[in-house]
């Protein structure tokens, strides 16, 4: 939580007592991924009165902020950045609202920022109309549009809001993190009362709101906490000396404790993965077995052929298995009989995906109880020889394994087929070009932007029309129409797909393709 925006709410008034009225001598960086800035109360950086150093670490796997007491530059091999800031003083410190950013305000209107977004973190220089106008890390180019005004976000966080939102709390509190959000479900997980759950909200506001602050250990790797979680080491009241602390503690992790506690997080994300599937296939098995069979109905058609008038959509019909009226969809251009054999098909496809959930629980309940089994014994190893060891026998080197569509995309399983989704315009790429043969069949909502869909092959079969249906839904789904009533899909063989070079991300030029109209519907 060390970029957590309640975290740096309390952070900035901190740096507010530091540097207000402490002048910008100098930024600069000698290593890559690194930027040190120096403040203070003269403007001579030969004889530096009270200097204030921040030391930002922007890399892509992890970045901090830190304050040493001193820092001394080596001369070579270091560049001069941000000089239009040089002999500016500083007016202000100051969190921007609902947002993981801490804008430096100097007296002439111009700004630094600390955006402070995880893997893509970075240091802005913004003009007095707060515009950006440099970079520290220049491989963020869409950093380039961002402005004071974005950065702000006001968002209606009353119990009114909530309980629009279906008391879900994440869509007001977008700011609380990964960390915060566990906590949370955690302790209103069994209250059913919208204020019960409010009232757990607010009191958890004002824990994040203020000290102490905890250094603690979360799957074995430092982290700094509003809340008292994980293996706690210390307790801060200051946060520059917390995050002083927690910047100590990170860089000082033993190889042993990296590797371990990176194999863990694998582990851990994996077993949570396969119980959210073993979760949801299971309810997905207990509504089909539970819900009126196809070939039931099919049944109560042939026995009510004589009462079912031609072209009719939907009839009430005695249900003699539950000895109550049922409801019956019917295709009005065919007749009964032909209806009834239509649900006799459907019941076939019934049985298959019945089959087919109870083979995937099966497998599924192993491969929990194999990850299980490695996690509680690399929870045990001392030795780094020894985790390499079972690591490599055990084949979960994660750094060397090739991604597989599971890992990389959405994926459905309908009637036996596999659909893989597209995550977005990159991912979309990867799944069309690499992961799809010539004989799959690849789907897209027609005109608008959205995922690219693949129904993977069977050798000897044709793709069952309901197979082609539920994967253009989900084509809907995952596009721009999601919310028409019905939204036009194309489809046709991934060897009709082609990428010409040139093409943006996601972008394909499609020389064969038939359209199906349908509703939009997600996993």
């Amino acid at each position: 939580m060390h970029q957590n925006y309640y975290f740096l709410k309390q952070l900035a008034p901190a740096l507010h007592q530091q540097l207000a009225g402490k002048t910008f001598i100098e930024a600069f960086s000698q290593e890559k991924d690194e930027i040190i800035l120096v403040f203070d109360a003269s403007v001579n950086d030969q004889n530096l009165v009270d200097p204030f150093f921040i030391k930002a670490t922007l890399r892509s796997n992890f970045a901090c902020l830190s304050f040493p007491d001193s820092f001394d530059r080596a001369r070579r091999n270091s560049v001069n950045l941000f000089i239009d800031f040089q002999n500016q003083k500083v007016d202000f410190v100051q969190v921007y609202l609902n947002e993981r950013a801490i804008q430096i305000r100097f007296e002439d209107g111009k700004k630094l920022v600390f955006k402070l977004f995880g893997n893509r973190s970075n240091l802005i220089a913004l003009n007095e109309e707060g515009i950006a106008t440099q970079l520290f890390n220049n491989k963020l180019p869409a950093d380039k549009s961002i402005t004071s005004e974005s950065l702000n976000r006001q968002i209606d966080q009353s119990y009114e809001a909530f309980v629009q939102n279906k008391e879900r709390f994440e869509a007001l509190f977008p700011t609380f993190g990964k960390l915060v959000n566990a906590y949370l479900v955690e302790k209103i997980r069994d209250l059913n009362n919208a204020s019960e759950k409010w009232g757990i909200i607010q009191q958890t506001l004002i824990k994040l709101d203020t000290p102490p602050y905890y250094l603690t250990k979360i799957e074995l790797v430092p982290a700094l906490s509003l809340l008292p979680v994980g293996e706690i080491i210390t307790e801060y009241n200051d946060p520059i000396e917390a995050l002083n602390g927690f910047y100590l503690a990170y860089i000082r992790l033993s190889g042993i404790d990296k590797e371990k506690a990176e194999i863990i997080r694998m582990l851990r994300k994996r077993l949570t993965q396969t119980d959210h599937y073993l979760e949801n296939t299971f309810k997905k098995l207990v509504e089909l077995e539970e819900a009126t069979k196809n070939d039931e109905i099919g049944n109560i058609i042939m026995a009510n052929l004589h009462a079912i008038p031609e072209r009719t959509e939907k009839i009430e019909l005695f249900d003699f298995y539950r000895d109550q009226p049922i409801v019956v969809k019917l295709k009005k251009d065919l007749t009964a009989q032909k209806n009834a054999e239509g649900y006799y098909r459907k019941s076939k496809n019934e049985k298959i995906e019945l089959g087919r959930l109870n083979d995937s629980l099966a497998a599924r309940e192993i491969e929990r109880q194999n990850l299980a089994k490695h996690l509680t014994a690399i929870e045990s190893i001392e030795s780094l020889r020894e985790l390499r060891s079972y690591i490599k026998t055990n084949g979960l080197d994660h750094t060397k394994a090739v991604a597989t569509a599971t890992d990389l995309f959405k994926k459905v399983e309908f009637m036996g087929y596999t659909i893989l989704i597209g995550r977005n315009a990159k991912n979309n790429d990867v799944l069309t070009k690499q992961f799809a043969t010539k004989d799959d069949l690849w789907l897209h909502a027609k005109d608008v932007t959205g995922s690219h869909v693949v129904i993977k092959n069977q050798p000897g079969r044709n793709f069952p029309a309901l197979v082609i249906e539920r994967a253009a839904e989900l084509a809907a789904f995952y596009s721009k129409r999601k919310n028409d009533s019905l939204c036009p899909v194309i489809y046709t063989p991934k060897k009709f797909v082609r990428k010409p070079k040139g093409l943006p991300e996601g972008a394909v030029v499609i020389d064969k393709e038939n359209v199906l109209m349908v509703a939009a519907k997600g996993e």
